[in-house]
């Protein structure tokens, strides 16, 4: 037991007679590291998603071993409680260093456990547990029946642990680099479930041999006190690549951006195409061509392929009835509207008291967005079911450009865990697949953009000059993205519905997504909130 102080709260350093193996046994402990330690560290951590909210205390919901032979590390699940009334779980996995070098801002809290003085610090940090987790995985029995199941591919072999590094500046999980070859990424926020991106890589890539997504190497999970399964990490090969699809779609549309001035373009001459028409590349006139270069339309073209085939593989399994195919029905329908109304108002009241964060075009928006709330409102409630003929499927949930990276004229789709602000239950809810092709077009409408904010000082011509070429250039992109994806989608029988009800659909997923968006850019960029804005208009007065 740990020795007895004076004062009602036990002062640092903290003794304690247990040993390690057995420390979290000890309730003494346990209460000192919630209340006195766990609430400072963890408010600073990136992948902390509670900043916006009050914490009120954490409780320990799971504690687990991650070991190999004598070498023993602590897995711990922790239920963050907060004064609005609501809760979430995160994982942290926790050593014991006697090491006086260790990094101070790694450390967690000092402790001396039976004589011996040291830190405890979040595992992740210490080379040794990376190496065991690699090795566990690695040597992964095939039917694990321990409380901690490790898995791992067919693809996962002949390996050894060379080296391990952290990935990088990530903001809701921690990756690590093995060999570099390989990334394992710790889930730090977690859900009482299989995590999405660990079902989605492994179907994807192990169950029908995807090709343009990581491949699915193993994972870790664990069993909860009431036996269900939660993941904590996922491995998969790492992908040589030249950075993300946002970054590289800016650099782009810097070029198209300077080609107006160079090229000498009368932006009001330039020829305008049909909204969410379908067109090839042959289609475009020579005068957009001139205009933006060939290379954009290509790359659209391959990003459409790969999204189709990625839609074809979901919407191509009839066993596994988490990806099995199915209709619209008034289920779906009812769970769609209610997110959506809730979704809907609490925009609205984010937008009326952030009018006086805009102004200008912005300002403009805003005051069309609250006087056509009704109109909106109507959008979203009129959604019949009944009349719709397509197929839902599980899809990527959170699909932009910062989810896909770029490999020699190649693109790679990751990040399947689907979006932040839904549960992990509506996240597995099968959609349409042109919900996917919504959100990467917001990501093109936000690309376009964010390259005239980003470089508003070195363009010559008016900003608002600037945003009808970006506006002109977006419906360009888009027709030549369904140009290949429908066809590919409809060569492979996957049923996306007739001309109008794609229409319908992408327009109904659109909307959504620029409404979600809102909220993002209100409360953190306001000068950015004019994107969605004119997302919201377009579709409303169209």
């Amino acid at each position: 037991m740990s020795k007895k102080v004076t004062n009602t709260k036990i002062q640092p350093p903290y003794n304690f007679e247990d040993k390690w193996e057995e420390l979290l046994d000890n309730k003494e402990f346990v209460k000192i590291f919630l209340s006195d330690i766990l609430e400072d560290y963890i408010i600073k951590q990136r992948w902390y998603g509670g900043k916006a909210s009050k914490l009120k205390y954490i409780e320990l919901a799971e504690y687990f071993r991650i070991q190999q032979n004598d070498e023993v590390y602590y897995g711990l699940i922790l239920e963050v409680n907060f004064k609005e009334a609501f809760y979430q779980h995160y994982f942290l996995p926790i050593a014991f260093v006697s090491d006086e070098n260790f990094a101070k801002k790694d450390r967690i809290l000092p402790i001396s456990i039976k004589g011996q003085e040291g830190f405890i610090i979040d595992a992740i940090n210490l080379e040794a547990f990376r190496k065991l987790v690699f090795e566990r995985i690695l040597n992964a029995l095939p039917k694990d029946k321990t409380r901690v199941q490790y898995h791992k591919s067919q693809l996962f072999k002949n390996a050894i642990y060379e080296s391990s590094r952290f990935m990088g500046l990530e903001q809701s999980n921690t990756s690590i680099v093995y060999n570099e070859k390989y990334v394992l990424k710790f889930f730090r926020r977690i859900y009482a479930d299989k995590n999405p991106d660990y079902e989605m890589s492994r179907f994807l890539s192990e169950k029908k041999d995807y090709k343009n997504t990581p491949a699915y190497l193993g994972s870790i999970q664990i069993k909860d006190h009431e036996n269900t399964n939660i993941t904590i990490g996922l491995m998969q090969e790492m992908i040589s690549n030249e950075g993300d699809a946002w970054d590289y779609m800016l650099k782009e549309f810097h070029k198209v951006f300077l080609n107006l001035e160079h090229k000498h373009i009368a932006i009001n001459s330039l020829p305008k195409t049909e909204d969410f028409g379908r067109l090839d590349i042959t289609d475009v006139p020579p005068q957009i061509i001139d205009w933006v270069g060939l290379n954009v339309f290509t790359k659209v073209q391959t990003l459409a392929k790969r999204t189709a085939e990625m839609h074809i593989t979901l919407g191509s399994e009839f066993e596994d009835t988490a990806f099995t195919p199915t209709h619209f029905n008034g289920d779906y329908t009812v769970w769609l509207k209610n997110r959506l109304l809730y979704q809907f108002q609490n925009r609205l009241n984010i937008v009326e008291n952030s009018l006086n964060k805009l102004d200008g075009l912005a300002l403009e928006l805003a005051h069309e967005f609250l006087d056509k709330k009704n109109l909106i409102r109507k959008r979203f409630v009129n959604f019949d079911w009944t009349k719709l003929k397509g197929e839902r499927i599980r899809v990527h949930g959170d699909y932009h450009l910062g989810q896909i990276l770029v490999n020699d004229n190649d693109f790679y789709i990751l990040d399947f865990e689907g979006e932040p602000e839904s549960t992990i239950r509506d996240r597995k809810v099968k959609q349409p697949p042109l919900k996917d092709v919504a959100g990467l077009f917001r990501s093109f409408h936000y690309a376009i953009y964010a390259t005239i904010f980003n470089n508003i000082d070195i363009y010559k011509h008016e900003q608002q000059e600037l945003f009808e070429a970006g506006e002109i250039l977006y419906q360009y992109i888009k027709g030549v993205f369904l140009g290949t994806y429908i066809v590919e989608i409809q060569n492979a029988n996957i049923n996306i519905g007739y001309h109008q009800e794609r229409i319908f659909l992408l327009k109904y997923a659109m909307l959504e997504k620029a409404v979600y968006e809102l909220g993002y850019e209100l409360n953190s960029r306001p000068r950015w909130a004019v994107i969605p804005l004119k997302g919201i208009s377009n579709i409303i007065n169209h």
